[in-house]
């Protein structure tokens, strides 16, 4: 796969701590820790309220990070309607790349090229009931295909188990057409399954609560890290 993320720099496979699991009231000391133990890309899941059932955070907590940590990659996942509607304010707060997801924009493809033409990466996210051919149209016009593995609205929700058949699905497809998006899954990970994602095909590993629950938030970054490039040596 070519690479889709050259400036800046982001190896694969990488983990990518979700703030969602983080104690807001101590998000940079978490935030710290994360990239103590090699995190460079953070996930920031917004949600409305509307689209899922759970409301987190706006443009303002990600400007926030970026003040903070002007070197991490923000990988910004609008689980919200309308998302069009939001994408200059996201791009304000430092956003790097920003995810829509398939099921609510009925314009993806303006919606994608607005964040292109602001100089971001743009990546799509699809649940887990819907099917993957949702994608057919889009899959060459993306930087990244968020894969959820749990329904989107909550974290801490445990993995389902037929993402692993949408990721080689789409591992398959990237090959026979030679596209450069990433897959990223998000939801359910943790040091008992990043083994197998990453063997099967996923570059990025979304990980909450497995690490800002972890006594040891760096260790259990670098132990993510360790589990993800043995899987990495594994694919076919």
């Amino acid at each position: 796969m070519a690479d889709p993320f050259p400036n800046p720099k982001i190896s694969f496979p990488t983990v990518a701590p979700s703030i969602l699991a983080a104690d807001f009231s101590q998000l940079s000391a978490q935030i710290k820790l994360a990239a103590e133990g090699g995190a460079k890309v953070l996930h920031c899941d917004v949600m409305d309220g509307h689209f899922v059932p759970n409301i987190s955070f706006g443009p303002m907590v990600i400007e926030a990070v970026r003040k903070d940590f002007p070197e991490l990659f923000l990988d910004v996942h609008l689980m919200i309607e309308n998302p069009d509607h939001y994408i200059d304010a996201f791009v304000d707060a430092g956003s790097n790349l920003i995810t829509v997801h398939i099921e609510v924009d009925r314009h993806i493809n303006r919606t994608l090229s607005k964040i292109r033409e602001a100089g971001l990466r743009c990546g799509v996210a699809i649940n887990p009931g819907t099917s993957l051919s949702m994608l057919d149209e889009v899959l060459n016009s993306v930087d990244l295909v968020c894969v959820m593995s749990v329904n989107p609205g909550f974290g801490g929700q445990a993995f389902i188990p037929s993402t692993i058949n949408k990721i080689k699905r789409l591992v398959e497809w990237r090959k026979q057409t030679n596209a450069m998006f990433a897959i990223e899954v998000d939801g359910g990970v943790s040091l008992k399954n990043a083994e197998k994602l990453t063997a099967a095909g996923t570059d990025i590993l979304v990980a909450g609560s497995s690490v800002f629950n972890a006594e040891e938030i760096p260790h259990r970054v670098r132990d993510l890290f360790q589990k993800a490039i043995i899987g990495n040596s594994e694919r076919v």
